[in-house]
C-alpha cells in the first residue's frame, strides 16, 4: 500500500482469489526470468569482457541438452498457464444454476438495474451475502463496459446483444462499480456502487417500496402488443405457442435448430423475420422502436414463466391489476 492506496482492489467474491492467483503466478514467472536474464547478462559481460580490445570470438557449436532445455521448459510453463487460465475462464463465464438474476441497461452515462422482484435502481446495486447474482446486461446506445474491480468481472456491454457476468459475494459493504470502455464525454462519470447487504437485511430492502414483478409488467406488454393475439396457446394462431417454449429448442423453416434463450426471444421480438419457425408465416411486424430494452427483458421474464400448460402461475401471483385490453396489430 503506498500513501493509503491499495495496489490491489480487495478480495469480494469468490471469484476474486481464483483471479489473483492466476495473475501472481504469471507476474511471478515473468519477473523470474526477466531478473536471470539480467543476471546471465551482467555475469557474462563481467567474466567475459576483454580489456584490449583485440580479441576475436571463437566459434561456438551447438548444445543439443541445452537447445531442449529452453524449448522443453517454456513449453511446460506456457502449458501449465493455458491449462490453469482454463479453469479459471470457464469459472468466470459459467454460472452456477441457481442465481439471483438482475437485469441491467448502459447508456450514456449510467447503469439501471431492474430486479425480477419490481425493485429498480439507478448506478446502485444491491445483492445479498454470500448468493450467486448474475447480471444480465445490454447498452442503449454504445460500447460500455460492466466491471466491479473488487469481484474480478468485467465484461461489454454491446448494443443488440446481452452479456452477463456472475459472483458470489464474500464480503459485506459499498464496492465501486465502473464502465471500463470509453463511451463518450462522460465517460469518467459513469459511476456506481455494489452494496453487499447480509441476507435478512436486503430481504427488507428488496421487499420495500417496490413496483410491478418484471414477469408481470412483462404479460402487460404481452397484452397492450397484440402479441396475445397471435400466440395462441395451442399453436394455432398465426405465431407459435410460446408455452414451456423457453431453455427448449426451436426448429426453424431451414430445418435449422436454435436454442430458445435470451438471445433468441429478443431477436425474435425486435427482428422477428431474420429466424423463422417452421411452418409459419413471415407475418410478424417488428418490435424496434416501440419497446425499449427494459420492456424487451420484462417480455422475456414473462415468456419464462409460460408452463407447458396452463396460466403463467408467477404472473398470476404478481398480477396487482388486470392486464390492460389487447390492442390490434399480429405477433
Amino acid at each position: 500500500m503506498l500513501s493509503g492506496i491499495p495496489l490491489f482492489p480487495e478480495q469480494a467474491s469468490t471469484l476474486a482469489p481464483e483471479v489473483d492467483n492466476l495473475y501472481f503466478f504469471i507476474t511471478a514467472v515473468t519477473a523470474f526470468f526477466a531478473l536471470l536474464v539480467v543476471v546471465f547478462v551482467t555475469v557474462f559481460a563481467i567474466k567475459y569482457r576483454d580489456r584490449t580490445g583485440t580479441k576475436v570470438g571463437e566459434p561456438i557449436h551447438g548444445s543439443i541438452p541445452l537447445e531442449i532445455g529452453w524449448s522443453l521448459i517454456p513449453f511446460l510453463i506456457t502449458m501449465v498457464i493455458f491449462a490453469w487460465a482454463t479453469v479459471v475462464f470457464f469459472q468466470i463465464v459459467r454460472a452456477p444454476d441457481q442465481t439471483l438474476e438482475v437485469y441491467s441497461t448502459g447508456k450514456r452515462w449510467m447503469w439501471r438495474f431492474q430486479h425480477i422482484d419490481g425493485k429498480s435502481e439507478i448506478n446502485e446495486l444491491h445483492v445479498p451475502l454470500g448468493r450467486p447474482v448474475k447480471v444480465v446486461f445490454t447498452s442503449e446506445d454504445v460500447l460500455h463496459s460492466l466491471y466491479v474491480p473488487a469481484f474480478r468481472v468485467k465484461a461489454d456491454a454491446i448494443p443488440g446483444r446481452y452479456s452477463s457476468i456472475w459472483f458470489t459475494p464474500t464480503k459485506t459493504g459499498e464496492f465501486h462499480l465502473f464502465c471500463a470502455e470509453y463511451c463518450g464525454t462522460n465517460h469518467s462519470g459513469m459511476i456506481g456502487k455494489v452494496v453487499v447487504m447480509e441476507p435478512n437485511e436486503y430481504q427488507a430492502w428488496l421487499s420495500g417500496d417496490t413496483g410491478l414483478p418484471m414477469a408481470a409488467r412483462g404479460e402487460q406488454l404481452f397484452q397492450q402488443l397484440g402479441c396475445v393475439s397471435c400466440h395462441l396457446p395451442d399453436g394455432a394462431g398465426r405465431g407459435p405457442s410460446l408455452l414451456g417454449k423457453f431453455g427448449g429448442q426451436e426448429t426453424l423453416g431451414d430445418g435449422t435448430v436454435v436454442a430458445v434463450d435470451d438471445v433468441y426471444v429478443r431477436e425474435s421480438i425486435l427482428a422477428p423475420q431474420q429466424k423463422l419457425v417452421a411452418g409459419y408465416q413471415p407475418l410478424m411486424p417488428t418490435f424496434q422502436g416501440q419497446v425499449n430494452e427494459e420492456g424487451v427483458m420484462s417480455l422475456i421474464e414473462y415468456i419464462k414463466t409460460l408452463p407447458s400448460t396452463g396460466q403463467p402461475a408467477a404472473a398470476a401471483q404478481a398480477r396487482t391489476a388486470p392486464a390492460p385490453a389487447a390492442q390490434g396489430g399480429s405477433r
